[in-house]
């Protein structure tokens, strides 16, 4: 197997696996041509095996998003073909528009140009909840 090195973008490392293609979804690339490398299931020491991927190009990351959907990642930023910043992401304190409110009473329901808000209420168990119904997220 043969990646190229990136000249601008980003490396998310320490995916675990099989999470990588949700990453991929939710923060947009599908329907882009920016160039993405995704490499699942590799060997990794620390973990058994992991997710990595490869973004390059310069492009404005949700790093809620990351650290919603896998908080233990680490993104490393590319610039000129070297790494200039590596972040350790967490989870999120809050969620704009990641995912939907189940509740039909909400009144994101009836508002469709109200933002989907979630707050974390229980960090140890990643629960989030609607900021106008408190209804728990589901995933």
């Amino acid at each position: 197997m043969n990646i190229d090195s990136i000249s601008n973008g980003y490396v998310i490392d320490h995916i675990t696996a099989g999470k990588s293609m949700e990453i991929y979804r939710l923060l947009g690339l599908a329907g882009t041509d920016i160039p993405v490398a995704l490499i699942t299931n590799c060997a990794s020491s620390k973990m058994g095996r992991k997710d990595i991927m490869k973004i390059d190009a310069d492009i404005e990351l949700d790093l809620d998003v990351i650290g919603f959907v896998d908080p233990d990642v680490t993104v490393s930023v590319i610039r000129d073909s070297k790494c200039v910043e590596k972040l350790t992401l967490a989870l999120p304190e809050r969620l704009v528009n990641v995912v939907k409110c189940k509740n039909p009473r909400c009144i994101t329901t009836i508002e469709q140009e109200l933002d989907q808000c979630f707050r974390l209420t229980n960090r140890a168990e990643k629960v989030y909840r609607c900021e106008y119904c408190e209804t728990k997220a589901e995933f």
